[in-house]
């Protein structure tokens, strides 16, 4: 049975082919309108969530298939204490194919241990979240015509991203690549990342705390968001919350090719003035998950 709980799930080979396959249904829908028809996807968040699941859903949808839908603990027997694995059993007699958010970090694997049909991990607490890396491998494809030879700002919140954390995992897979860290001493790449994956494979990597000065040698910035959830003291979190704001007049620093990706929801840390600069690529990469997700689940459902 084959689940993508982490983007190291997928080899290049397969992202490749996942990107090239999402190309093609941007060319030409009307050749996957059936292609699940029949098939059901339970998406089952025990975590508040818009752009994941809804990309799911409509993911599912526009290949002809339908959804089965739990949105929220307190909806679900969790609520009554049932297990994540005894859920993902339970889930696997209704529909054929399972995508999983969930605070705790390990639950995906959990549910895929478990479960008989195909689960993905539409990201589990601060470890990881392997559809949103797809979304942002195919926006800077499709925006850099590249996945390698680019210096890449990752900025914000690197302690707990989990976008972060499997976008530097897949990344560090292709030739040439350069990452900045740019975060708050409290908000820095835990060491596990940099010890258990940028170190091994000799990716260069600086970490500053000042995004300005870094600005002009980027060709990517993927800003991230404060997570107030993934704090245990507000006090921490009301400190931090704004330590980078990324305006106008600090984007006329950055090259006039640099692409900026976000994997929202945005809060304060980018200006909605940048919204019309034509660097601004956070919107595409909404458009551009749904399209990777039909890809994967075409993928996984063709090969269970």
């Amino acid at each position: 049975m084959r689940h993508v709980i982490d983007i190291l799930d997928l080899s290049v080979e397969e992202i490749d082919g996942l990107i090239a396959a999402a190309r093609d249904i941007i060319a030409r829908p009307e050749a996957y309108a059936e292609r699940c028809r029949g098939k059901k996807l339970a998406t089952l968040f025990f975590e508040p969530s818009t752009r994941t699941r809804l990309s799911f859903e409509a993911a599912m949808y526009e290949l002809g298939g339908n959804v089965l839908s739990v949105t929220g603990a307190g909806t679900s027997s969790a609520a009554k204490g049932e297990s994540v694995a005894d859920t993902a059993k339970v889930v696997s007699c209704y529909a054929d194919i399972i995508a999983m958010r969930h605070p705790k970090e390990g639950a995906a694997k959990v549910a895929a241990d478990n479960a008989s049909i195909p689960v993905i991990n539409a990201g589990d607490g601060g470890h990881c979240h392997p559809t949103q890396t797809l979304a942002d491998l195919l926006t800077i494809s499709r925006e850099k015509g590249r996945l390698g030879g680019l210096t890449v700002g990752l900025c914000g919140d690197l302690k707990f991203g989990r976008t972060v954390h499997s976008l530097i995992n897949a990344l560090s897979r292709y030739e040439d690549v350069k990452f900045v860290l740019i975060s708050p001493e409290e908000l820095k790449l835990p060491s596990y990342v940099k010890d258990g994956v940028l170190k091994p494979r000799g990716i260069p990597y600086v970490q500053t705390t000042d995004l300005e000065a870094a600005l002009p040698e980027l060709d990517l910035l993927y800003m991230t968001r404060v997570q107030k959830e993934r704090f245990f003291n507000e006090e921490d979190y009301l400190r931090l919350k704004d330590s980078y704001i990324l305006t106008p007049d600090k984007m006329r620093l950055a090259g006039p090719d640099m692409s900026v990706l976000h994997p929202l929801p945005r809060v304060n840390e980018i200006s909605v003035a940048i919204d019309n600069d034509p660097r601004a690529c956070y919107f595409k990469q909404v458009l551009n998950g749904k399209y990777m997700r039909m890809a994967l689940m075409l993928m996984l459902l063709e090969a269970n």
